[in-house]
């Protein structure tokens, strides 16, 4: 179960983003992921360095390869804050033109599924000033237990929810995309959408089967 700790925490983030101008709480949550993920993507692989060295064995398949160590959170966590933003924000010639934030979206199976729906991600953190307060907020967040990363996630999810009582959120596209590949709908399902709005799931949905469709056999 989270504890009240990690939950001040994330409140403490959520509310520096909404005082930073970032007030839709989707936006908010889909930043507050991308940081998570790019966070566990280091980790991930510190964890394989450290395996690797206690055997004395090169790392296979690194996540991030040797020219992207300043693309990768404990490098760029304790920069300041203007230079951590131009990580984020500038492509870095030393480094193919990617940013911390670029990169990420490319580094598809490495990552595993997460990162190739990342593809329509963008990053909208507005200041440095923001960006530093919450990469600073979310390094000290304990996500040691297995358990805890599902509850902070449930969590985040509660406050969309919370916050969906007072007004109207679109999905982002790449999220309807993903979920729409995840459900495969074809021409013989009868799809509904209770809360279309914009109709963003509806017209995934038709341009998923409108792709995938069995072309006749010429003739």
């Amino acid at each position: 179960m989270i504890t009240g700790e990690i939950k001040s925490q994330v409140d403490k983030i959520w509310t520096a983003f909404w005082t930073g101008g970032i007030s839709n709480p989707l936006t908010v949550i889909e930043q507050f992921t991308y940081l998570l993920f790019l966070r566990r993507l280091d980790e991930k692989q510190q964890l394989e360095e450290k395996k690797a060295n206690l055997i004395g064995s090169e790392l296979k398949n690194p996540i991030y390869s040797a020219e992207y160590t300043k693309l990768r959170w404990h490098s760029f966590v304790d920069e300041d804050p203007e230079a951590l933003y131009a990580l984020f924000t500038q492509p870095q010639k030393d480094m193919d033109n990617l940013t911390a934030f670029e990169l990420m979206k490319q580094l598809g199976s490495k990552a595993g599924a997460f990162a190739q729906y990342m593809k329509g991600a963008t990053f909208m953190i507005p200041t440095a000033r923001l960006l530093d307060q919450v990469v600073q907020m979310i390094d000290k967040i304990a996500m040691d237990d297995r358990d805890t990363k599902g509850d902070l996630y449930e969590y985040l999810l509660s406050k969309i929810a919370t916050a969906g009582t007072n007004g109207q959120f679109r999905t982002p596209r790449h999220i309807i995309k993903m979920m729409v590949e995840m459900t495969q709908p074809t021409a013989e399902d009868t799809i509904c959408d209770p809360s279309s709005g914009t109709a963003g799931f509806l017209v995934g949905a038709s341009e998923y089967i409108h792709e995938h469709r069995e072309l006749p056999a010429a003739q």
